[in-house]
């Protein structure tokens, strides 16, 4: 028994020294060494190194919850909301990386939001191709899915390419919650612009912008004639169309030829701004040129309303016009009242550039006209020009905003703003005369419809304000608990309108022996001057 234990460990002894001599004849394979994300400080807080790069990158977001009040008058056809719902959710990349011409960065924002109920529910975002609303019974108009490349842009050398906000702006209602103070606030736009740095805080931009978030339709009508009519949705079918008178080879007028007003992309808007940085604040001068255009006629129409041939009339052609703006603002920081107090006034000025100045900012943007709430007395126009009908010639509106907004942090976790803003906007009299002549898009002729013309609202001269407040308070950092109310009431620059409110849909036939509108049965429709509502809304907030 001793004598085969001996053997057996024996032959085990002399097992391990053959494979032990073997193993040491192979080539030993080491272990890939492991990488691991390092802190990248060049950039500030929350960048690290992507692993195998030399490119610094921070991830970071944004989740929200937002509900409000918008006080309506109306609960015909679509509207009765009075309540809004949003929730909504952000993702930011930043990538920068050092390189011999300086930073190299790339910037990609992503905003997801579902949207339901009055105000929140944002027609101005479907307008802009932002939101897709619900085509169910009991969600048509009042429920949205929002997405938006809020930011794609690349930074290089003076250099900025991509998605970015306007070089126009400047507050942006940087202190809002609702964000409607009346101002130019275009945060998404695709633009190549180049900023030269000249030290000492002062820089100068000159920026290619795409003109399609800046454009307000021309006044127009939606169907060749002269009735009243407009588009809720636009499609491919639809149009946008305004009469020019149509003579005979004599010169004789014989009828209309109505112009499609619907303005193609032919060229960029050109933006310059003026900017200076310093530890007090900063200032901007910042200016836009921005083109108006339409294209051929659609048709041509005898005064009675029938075809006449195209090629037998002669028309002047509706000619490109250019609109423009300028703005000047001004940022004050005031710690000496408590840190992280600042002052912003800011006031811009355009003719036929209605977006560069933000009126429309509450009542909703890229439309001709809106109500400032469901049942509103009556809509307010923004069309950045109306044509003349006898030359073809646009004549262009003109608006203008100033805004102040003043944020103070009663403690280091309590914080209030207070906005006021208030913006005038003019239409040409001589284009609403004649298209009045022409009893064109419900405006009625001033000689035999005297009643219908003096109360229409269509390019009626308007002015308006949005004043308000907000109490915020961040319990911890990074965190927003808060409510702000806003107030809005358009007025108009003289006499007044048929009150669709209480008389929905109607139109003067006469006036009275005191210039009241009446209608066919002799009486008195009630009219409006002024329409105001407000809007109240709170939001919890936590950016990461």
């Amino acid at each position: 028994m001793k004598l085969v234990k001996s053997l057996l460990l024996g032959s085990a002894a002399g097992l391990t020294v053959v494979a032990g001599a073997q193993a040491a004849d192979l080539p030993i394979k080491k272990a890939a060494p492991v990488e691991y994300v390092r802190v990248c400080s060049a950039y500030g807080a929350g960048f690290f190194f992507i692993p195998g790069t030399d490119t610094c990158l921070r991830v970071s977001g944004r989740a929200r919850f937002e509900a409000g009040y918008s006080q309506g008058y109306s609960r015909s056809g679509n509207n009765g909301d009075l309540m809004g719902y949003r929730g909504l959710g952000r993702l930011n990349l930043d990538a920068r990386t050092q390189t011999a011409y300086g930073t190299l960065r790339a910037f990609v924002r992503f905003e997801l939001a579902s949207r339901t109920g009055a105000y929140l529910t944002s027609g101005t975002q479907n307008r802009a191709a932002n939101g897709f609303g619900g085509v169910g019974v009991d969600t048509f108009g009042r429920s949205q899915q929002y997405v938006n490349v809020d930011k794609a842009f690349i930074q290089f050398a003076g250099l900025t390419a991509g998605r970015a906000a306007s070089f126009y702006d400047f507050y942006a209602h940087d202190f809002e919650i609702i964000g409607t103070s009346l101002g130019s606030d275009v945060s998404s736009t695709n633009l190549l612009a180049y900023t030269a740095t000249f030290g000492n805080g002062f820089s100068a931009t000159l920026s290619v912008e795409d003109p399609i978030f800046r454009k307000t339709p021309l006044f127009g009508t939606a169907t060749a004639g002269n009735a009243a009519s407009s588009f809720a949705v636009f499609t491919a079918a639809a149009a946008n169309l305004s009469p020019v008178i149509a003579t005979n080879a004599a010169g004789v007028p014989i009828g209309e030829a109505f112009y499609d007003l619907r303005q193609t992309s032919r060229m960029p808007d050109f933006v310059g701004a003026l900017r200076y940085d310093a530890a007090w604040g900063s200032a901007q001068l910042s200016a836009a040129v921005h083109e108006l255009n339409a294209g051929n006629a659609s048709s041509v129409l005898n005064f009675a309303g029938g075809t006449i041939a195209s090629g037998s009339v002669v028309t002047p052609r509706v000619n490109t016009e250019y609109g423009w703006a300028v703005q000047g603002g001004l940022k004050i920081n005031t710690p000496f009242i408590a840190p992280g107090d600042a002052l912003y006034l800011q006031g811009s000025y355009g003719e036929g550039a209605q977006l560069y100045t933000g009126y429309s900012s509450y009542i909703g943007s890229y439309t001709v006209s809106a109500g400032n709430t469901q049942g509103a007395q009556f809509a307010s126009y923004f069309a950045d020009a109306a044509v003349n009908p006898v030359n073809g010639k646009m004549e262009l509106s003109t608006s203008w905003t100033v805004v102040g907004s003043y944020l103070h942090y009663w403690t280091p976790e309590w914080r209030s703003a207070f906005i006021g803003s208030y913006g005038e906007m003019t239409f040409g009299r001589t284009s609403r005369n004649l298209l009045g002549a022409l009893n064109f898009n419900g405006l009625g002729n001033p000689v035999n419809s005297p009643g219908a013309f003096a109360y229409s609202a269509a390019l009626r001269d308007t002015s308006q304000i949005v004043v308000g407040a907000n109490l915020i308070w961040s319990p911890v950092k990074d965190l927003d608990i808060g409510v702000e109310g806003l107030y809005n009431r358009v007025d108009l620059k003289g006499g007044a309108v048929v009150d669709q409110n209480k008389a929905p849909g109607q139109v003067p036939v006469g006036l009275n022996a005191a210039g009241l509108p009446t209608n066919a049965a002799g009486v008195v429709l009630p009219t409006a001057k002024s329409a105001d509502t407000f809007n109240i809304r709170m939001r919890v907030q936590r950016d990461f």
